[in-house]
């Protein structure tokens, strides 16, 4: 099954890299566990290449995620800028 190639216009971001570290998965261990050569792993983390909607849904099901959690249009902020926003505005909340 052959990726498919990004677009410029309309990009697809993506958080494999980062949910495959928090769970130890190697490049290796995920392909094996979405039917696909390693080297996909690695084009898709790095968006050279986009999955096929059937690929994305085999992807968020390892993760255990919703797809909208796993890949966007627009580009993830880090967690740590989230959860410090969280508690930024619950801060302000109090005061």
């Amino acid at each position: 099954m052959s990726p498919v190639r990004r677009g410029e216009s309309r990009p697809i971001f993506n958080r494999i890299a980062v949910l495959r570290a928090e769970r130890s998965l190697s490049r290796v261990r995920l392909a094996e566990l979405i039917e696909v050569n390693p080297q996909t792993v690695g084009a898709l983390e790095r968006g050279d290449h986009y999955p096929s909607l059937d690929l994305a849904m085999r992807i968020c099901e390892v993760f255990g995620l919703p797809i909208e959690a796993v890949f966007s249009r627009s580009e993830f902020t880090p967690l740590s800028t989230e959860l410090y926003r969280s508690r930024e505005s619950g801060a302000n909340r109090d005061a």
